[in-house]
């Protein structure tokens, strides 16, 4: 039986929480961004943007010219068709936190 996107966007949102992301489901509806993504996840000032997949799907031409922009703009972006993908993608893209004015003085 195939999984239906939205079980794979609920894993994956509820994933996400599990390892303290702040995450927003994008509705898209009458007057939306168009091919704006699936998912948007916040954490410790880095934002993601999410386009879920199931196995065979496939992204629209405005879903990728959204994720182009994103990545034009210094946002990440991807496209996730499973848990596992989420964690491979957070593995390989680590960002290190930038130190808040509060932290660098306390160091110096």
């Amino acid at each position: 039986m195939t999984e239906l996107e939205s079980g794979i966007q609920n894993a994956i949102r509820d994933y996400l929480r599990w390892q303290g992301w702040y995450v927003v489901k994008i509705h898209q509806s009458l007057g939306s961004f168009k091919g704006i993504a699936d998912l948007y996840a916040l954490k410790d000032s880095r934002s993601l943007w999410l386009e879920i997949k199931t196995p065979r799907g496939k992204q629209s031409e405005h879903q990728a010219a959204f994720g182009c922009a994103i990545l034009a703009h210094g946002g990440e972006y991807a496209v996730v068709r499973s848990v596992e993908d989420v964690e491979r993608y957070l593995r390989e893209h680590v960002v290190i936190p930038v130190k808040t004015r509060q932290q660098a003085k306390q160091g110096e």
